[in-house]
């Protein structure tokens, strides 16, 4: 299980504190990061985490490629809807190819919570058959 974790500035905070919430459920996973989001995550829980660069300089991106290549299972990506980001077409881009690949994705703590709960409960099976074709 192949998982992208990506955070705006003022949402790092959360996204770290409910990665150490769910260690144990991501310490399954191939977890994949954005610049210091992936650092700061690797730094509180001992994770290995993939980084790329950060968000602004093709981070965001480059987790795209994986999406587009159906290399990625799952996206949490803690979105701050109330600043404006100056790479917003990359986010847009991002999200859609989720879309286009039916890769689940949250963009907020409530949806996350959601979607690793049904991971640990084994409901992502399904992208493993999608993945070994």
């Amino acid at each position: 299980m192949n998982i992208a974790l990506i955070a705006h500035d003022r949402k790092k905070d959360t996204l770290v504190n409910f990665v150490v919430a769910y260690r144990h459920i991501f310490a399954k996973a191939n977890l994949y990061g954005t610049g210091t989001t992936g650092l700061r995550i690797h730094e509180a829980t001992g994770l290995d985490v993939h980084r790329f660069q950060s968000g602004p300089l093709g981070g965001d991106q480059q987790i795209g490629a994986l999406i587009a290549e159906n290399r990625m299972d799952l996206v949490l990506f803690f979105r701050d809807p109330l600043m404006a980001q100056p790479h917003e077409p990359d986010i847009i881009a991002l999200l859609r190819l989720c879309d286009v690949h039916n890769i689940p994705v949250a963009t907020n703590m409530a949806t996350a919570e959601i979607l690793v709960k049904a991971l640990e409960r084994g409901d992502f099976a399904w992208r493993e058959t999608i993945n070994s074709q």
